[in-house]
């Protein structure tokens, strides 16, 4: 709405005879006809001049209640028809007014305030709870957001009806109770790993996939949600082993896991009629995480993540993660931080009697794996041999 004149000048003088005297004193001299005492005009502008650069602009919705309604607008200036300038504005968030804080001219009028509301819908008063008008939406949800939740009550005159109503509640809950506690356990599982968010939520999807199929119905269900959190690493390249999965699961074994896994790629592959895509696994996307977990140096991560890279151009028939469990065994005892070979075995999940036939296997290439600029020749030498 473009500047204009206020036709009844009555009704903002009465909203604002409280808050801003000076601009109340400029509308009753307009009323009046009269003309505006240089002092009104001079003081105003002086008590708008006097405040800091940043307390001329909104700062947030809580600032604007805080200061009785009244606020400097977020624009620096804007142009005064009745002043024939730019001036600062002064706006008036209980009535949606935009001021002219030179002259009184209302510029805008009824503006509708598009910023943040929040409000506190707490029980008790002493608690701050500031929400908006309802949870979060998630697009697995059909009526996510728009669920009322019963709090139970402290001592109050009103416990029986809210207990009764609290289990009434439960009684004829949503449908998707099952897939609101089954995303919360896969959340509570990334959470533990420190998995990224995208891959929580394609895991969220998959087992909404297979709810939507009635194909979790007599199954293990915690070794479902894990094998969904497997498959999804994989998906998003960010590969976990088994053993990382199991230890976040609750109570399901590597093997129910692996079963589970093959059940959903399966089940998967049937709904969209090709295979189930579920990415490479390489060595060196678990190295970084292992050798964090056996503080090595920056310089001995470095060089193992090279050993691992051109250990792929050689025939190893190791798994990816056994190879990247004796490159670090062979990175360590070739530093002067040596690492037992017990500790190696706890970090990355990898038995013992493994690491040792696959250092077999791949002792033979160590002159080309390990680089040159880490180890020399008579290094490579002192190491035992297999």
């Amino acid at each position: 709405m473009g500047p204009a004149k206020i036709n009844d000048p009555d009704h903002l003088v009465n909203v604002h005879l409280n808050i801003f005297p000076y601009i109340s004193s400029v509308y009753k001299n307009r009323k009046q006809n009269l003309p505006v005492p240089p002092h009104l005009l001079s003081t105003h502008t002086d008590r708008v001049l006097s405040l800091p650069k940043q307390k001329r602009h909104l700062k947030s919705s809580t600032d604007q209640r805080s200061n009785q309604g009244f606020s400097l607008a977020a624009m620096s200036d804007a142009y005064c028809t009745d002043c024939k300038r730019e001036t600062e504005l002064v706006v008036d968030h209980s009535a949606g007014d935009t001021l002219c804080s030179e002259c009184g001219l209302v510029l805008e009028s009824h503006s509708i305030d598009e910023t943040s509301e929040w409000r506190t819908f707490a029980n008790e008063s002493s608690n701050s709870d500031p929400n908006r008008v309802g949870g979060p939406t998630n697009p697995l949800l059909a009526d996510s957001a728009l669920t009322t939740v019963i709090a139970k009550t402290n001592g109050s005159s009103g416990d029986f009806l809210s207990n009764s109503l609290g289990r009434w509640q439960n009684r004829n809950g949503s449908a998707e109770r099952g897939l609101i506690q089954a995303f919360k356990t896969i959340a509570t599982m990334s959470d533990r790993l420190g998995l990224v968010g995208t891959i929580k939520d394609r895991a969220n999807e998959i087992f909404k996939r297979l709810e939507d199929q009635k194909s979790t119905r007599g199954r293990n269900q915690d070794a479902l949600l894990a094998a969904c959190l497997y498959i999804s690493c994989r998906q998003e390249d960010k590969p976990r082993t088994i053993k990382e999965i199991c230890s976040v699961a609750n109570g399901a074994t590597k093997k129910e896991i692996g079963r589970a896994k093959d059940f959903i790629v399966k089940t998967l592959g049937l709904e969209t009629g090709h295979s189930v895509e579920l990415g490479a696994i390489h060595a060196g996307d678990f190295m970084k995480r292992f050798c964090s977990n056996l503080g090595m140096s920056h310089q001995a991560v470095r060089a193992a993540e090279e050993a691992v890279k051109k250990s792929e151009e050689f025939d190893i028939r190791r798994s990816p993660i056994s190879i990247a469990a004796v490159v670090i065994y062979i990175i360590t005892q070739l530093s002067d931080d040596k690492k037992p070979l017990k500790d190696i075995a706890v970090a990355t999940g990898v038995a013992e009697g493994t690491i040792r036939n696959s250092y077999k296997d791949l002792y033979p290439h160590l002159p080309k794996i390990i680089p040159s600029w880490y180890a020399k020749e008579e290094d490579l030498k002192n190491l035992s041999s297999p």
